[in-house]
C-alpha cells in the first residue's frame, strides 16, 4: 500500500485547531464528505484495515442535517430502509425518526467505527497524476489558512447531492422583491413568520412540509406547483419498498398509485396533478421522490394552503401567475433543492461524472469511475443508495489493495 504524500504549500507552523498535522500519514484513500456517504464509506473501509482519511469542509460530520436543516424534519422512510452498514438504528426511536434521533444516530456511528474526519478542510482541486498514478488533492485548512497537497492511490467523492443551495434563475423581477427571501436550507420554524404572506416556491417534501409548518404556525401560506407529482403517505412508500423486493415495479406502482387514489382522490382541482408513470417508475426516471404528505394535504383542501402555478413574473410584492392570477407576499421560501458541485473541484472529472455533476456510469455500476475514483450517494436513491454504493466501493478498494500486496 503506498504511503500517502503530503506538500505543505504555506507555513509549516499553522496547525489545524482541530486535528493532527497534516505530515507524516500513511493513507491509501481520500474520501470528500463527512455525511452519511463518508463516514459509511470510511467505516467499512476501516473494518478491512485499508488506511482512510476523511476531508470535510465544515466543522462536523453530517452537517446538512445539524446545520442545514428545519426543525420538524423527519426521515421520509422507515428507519429498517435508513441504516448505514454494520449498525441498525436503536429499537427505542420511531419507526420514521426526527432530525435529532438521526443526528444522534451519526454521532454514535463515527465514535463506533473510528472515523475520524478532518473537519475544516476545504478540497480546492483533486487532479490525477499520469505519472505517478496517484490522485493529488489540494486542500485549505479554513482555520488556518494553510494549504497543502495529499496522494493517494483512491479517491471517493462522497459530498452528495445536496452540496450547494440551488437557486433558481427563472423568476423574472425576483432582484425587485423587497420582503425576506430564504432557501430551505436557512429555514428553521415558521415562528418567525406568524401573520405574515408567504410563498413557498417548489413542492417536493421540503417546499409540501415547509408550507405545513408556516401554516401550523399562523402565516399566510401559498405554494407553487411547477410540475406533476405523486402524493403518498410514508405508509404506502414502506409498502412499495417492501414489494420491490419481490414483485416487478409496474406491479408495485398499480398498487401504491390505487392506494394513493383512494386515500387522497383526485387532487387536479387543487392544482395538483400525477405523472402517468407509477410513482416508483417515476422516480427511477427522473430521481424525483414522491411528496410524502404529513398533514399538507388537508390543508390543502380546506384552503388553510392555496396552491398556485409557475411565477410569470415578480413585480415588488405582487407576483403573478402563470394562471393570470396576481398576490401580494411578504417572504419568499425557495425550496428549489440542492445541487452537486463536485464536478467543480474534481478537475478531472470526467474520470467520474458528467458535466453536471452526475455518474457517467449506469445504475448499478454507477459508482466506479476510472483511475481509482468512486462516488458514493450522487443516484438520487438517499439512505439505501448510500448503504450499497458503499459496500461496493469498499470491496472494490479492497480487492485493489489485496491485489497490489500480492
Amino acid at each position: 500500500m503506498a504511503e500517502e504524500v503530503i506538500l505543505i504549500m504555506e507555513d509549516e507552523n499553522n496547525n489545524n485547531n482541530n486535528n493532527s498535522n497534516h505530515n507524516n500519514i500513511s493513507v491509501s484513500v481520500v474520501i470528500v464528505g463527512a455525511g452519511p456517504s463518508g463516514i459509511a464509506t470510511s467505516a467499512l473501509l476501516n473494518s478491512v484495515s485499508v488506511s482512510n482519511l476523511v476531508l470535510e469542509k465544515e466543522d462536523c460530520c453530517g452537517s446538512l442535517w445539524k446545520n442545514r436543516s428545519y426543525d420538524r424534519l423527519n426521515l421520509h422512510l422507515a428507519k429498517s430502509f435508513c441504516s448505514l452498514p454494520m449498525m441498525s438504528h436503536p429499537f427505542r426511536t420511531s419507526i420514521f425518526m426526527s432530525k435529532d434521533d438521526f443526528i444522534r444516530y451519526l454521532d454514535e456511528y463515527v465514535a463506533r467505527f473510528n472515523v475520524n474526519p478532518r473537519y475544516c478542510s476545504d478540497v480546492e482541486e483533486a487532479v490525477y497524476d499520469e505519472e505517478e498514478g496517484k490522485w493529488r488533492v489540494t486542500v485549505k485548512d479554513t482555520a488556518s489558512g494553510t494549504v497543502y497537497e495529499i496522494a493517494s492511490d483512491f479517491l471517493v467523492v462522497a459530498t452528495g447531492e445536496n452540496s450547494q443551495p440551488f437557486l433558481p434563475s427563472d423568476l423574472p423581477g425576483m432582484e425587485t422583491f423587497p420582503g425576506k427571501v430564504v432557501h430551505s436550507s436557512d429555514y428553521k420554524n415558521g415562528a418567525v413568520f406568524k401573520d405574515e404572506k408567504v410563498l413557498v416556491i417548489g413542492c417536493g417534501n421540503s417546499g409540501m412540509e415547509i408550507s405545513n409548518d408556516l401554516a401550523d404556525n399562523g402565516a399566510h401560506t401559498s405554494i407553487v406547483v411547477r410540475s406533476q407529482i405523486h402524493v403518498l403517505s410514508k405508509e404506502m412508500v414502506g409498502i412499495g419498498m417492501l414489494l420491490s423486493n419481490y414483485l416487478p415495479l409496474k406491479i408495485v406502482d398499480k398498487f401504491v398509485s390505487l392506494l394513493a387514489k383512494l386515500s387522497y382522490s383526485d387532487l387536479s382541482s387543487y392544482g395538483i396533478h400525477r405523472p402517468v408513470e407509477g410513482p416508483f417508475l417515476f422516480k427511477a426516471l427522473t430521481g424525483k421522490t414522491p411528496v410524502i404528505d404529513r398533514g399538507t394535504i388537508e390543508k390543502i383542501r380546506s384552503k388553510k394552503i392555496q396552491v398556485f402555478p409557475d411565477v410569470a413574473s415578480i413585480n415588488q410584492k405582487t407576483v403573478e401567475f402563470k394562471d393570470g392570477k396576481r398576490r401580494c407576499f411578504d417572504a419568499i421560501v425557495l425550496a428549489t433543492g440542492y445541487k452537486s458541485v463536485a464536478h467543480k473541484w474534481l478537475k478531472d472529472y470526467k474520470f467520474l461524472l458528467t458535466d453536471d455533476g452526475k455518474p457517467k456510469g449506469k445504475y448499478p455500476n454507477h459508482w466506479k469511475g476510472e483511475k481509482g475514483v468512486y462516488c458514493v450517494g450522487l443516484t438520487g436513491k438517499g439512505l439505501p443508495g448510500i448503504f450499497k454504493d458503499s459496500k461496493a466501493v469498499t470491496e472494490d478498494i479492497y480487492q485493489l489493495t489485496l491485489m497490489a500486496q500480492k
